[in-house]
């Protein structure tokens, strides 16, 4: 891989990183995509921490960039646990596969454990995270915000034990919820792209949505 350095995004950036999020994410799940329009609105959400935004960078263009959110889990004895969540998670496609999300995985990990998060929950590849230490959130009876257990919901512990008899139910902020009508709107203000359906990465997305199972 080319020499990547990565540093934390700055408002100059914006637009580069949202185009970039378009690219890595363009038919990957469904026809189209909104998650540069979730990186346009996270920024200005309560639950955005600037301090963990940060881009992959070479020879001065952006090619990744990664951004964190405050979580909780609701725990079964009524505790809140805070907790982190990452997302989205960018590379451009000519990059993928070179390391660039593995990079800014473990340099965000490692600036949230220097401030003090106990725990990262995100949906994301078990392929893909486990590689980087992440875990079923099942091995600690933590399911999705409706009672689910899903193999996508990841999870990894940054205190040792800090997810120890918290069971309970995983719950991103409420930025997560796209306005899908502004996420269009917002869409046409980039060069237009063709939309797809039926590809193999949508067919596994739909069947990893069908994976889950009952926590109860």
């Amino acid at each position: 891989m080319e020499k990547i350095s990565i540093r934390l995004e700055r408002p100059e950036d914006y637009r580069e990183v949202e185009n970039l999020t378009r690219e890595a994410f363009w038919n990957n799940y469904v026809p189209g995509c909104d998650e540069h329009y979730l990186a346009h609105v996270l920024r200005e959400s309560v639950c955005f921490l600037p301090e963990l935004d940060f881009v992959a960078e070479c020879s001065g263009q952006i090619v990744g960039n990664i951004m964190y959110t405050r979580a909780s889990v609701l725990c079964d004895d009524g505790e809140t646990l805070s907790v982190l969540s990452f997302g989205p998670l960018s590379v451009l496609p000519l990059w993928q596969g070179k390391g660039v999300g593995s990079a800014l995985v473990r340099h965000s990990l490692e600036r949230a454990s220097e401030l003090g998060f106990p725990a990262v929950l995100i949906y994301g590849d078990p392929a893909f995270y486990s590689r980087l230490g992440f875990l079923a959130a099942e091995t600690f009876g933590i399911a999705s915000a409706d009672d689910y257990y899903f193999d996508v919901l990841q999870a990894l512990e940054l205190v040792a034990g800090a997810l120890r008899e918290k069971s309970g139910r995983f719950v991103e902020d409420h930025a997560y919820e796209v306005d899908e009508k502004a996420a269009t709107a917002f869409d046409q203000s980039f060069p237009p792209k063709e939309k797809r359906e039926g590809l193999p990465s949508q067919l596994r997305f739909l069947e990893n949505v069908a994976m889950k199972k009952p926590r109860k």
